[in-house]
């Protein structure tokens, strides 16, 4: 199975960012450790801070499932939300912090309307969890 990972804006500083939040580890080393475990998957990433950018690699649509973080973009793109309503695959949702337990604004998720599933508050492991679940 080929599995997408798309990162939206702020995530390429992963590692650093907020490391009381989304803890030490950079993407790139978690994605290794996510590519040694799953070896029957293809597992590529892609991470954008731009919004047309992330619309444009998700219409590839050179995958076969989804795991998507779309950072800020989850509480107000709706041009990525429409994107992902036109994607006929497996898409999961992951958020690394409990969304719900932070700001008001970041506990909305316009996005998720049009995942299959959402994963919040797991750390890193969420994206672990999301392939765990694809089917």
């Amino acid at each position: 199975m080929k599995i997408l990972i798309v990162n939206g804006p702020n995530l390429n500083l992963l590692g650093t960012r907020e490391p009381e939040i989304y803890g030490t580890v950079t993407m790139e080393d978690y994605l290794e450790k996510l590519q040694s475990e799953f070896t029957t998957h293809e597992i590529s990433y892609y991470q954008s801070n731009i919004e047309g950018e992330l619309i444009n690699r998700l219409q590839k649509d050179d995958f076969d499932a989804l795991v998507i973080n779309p950072g800020a973009f989850t509480h107000y793109s709706y041009a990525i939300t429409d994107c992902l309503k036109n994607i006929q695959k497996q898409k999961i949702e992951v958020h690394i912090s409990n969304i719900y337990k932070r700001e008001e604004f970041r506990q909305k998720s316009v996005t998720a309307a049009n995942s299959d599933a959402v994963l919040s508050g797991f750390g890193m492991d969420g994206y672990r969890l999301a392939i765990l679940s694809l089917k």
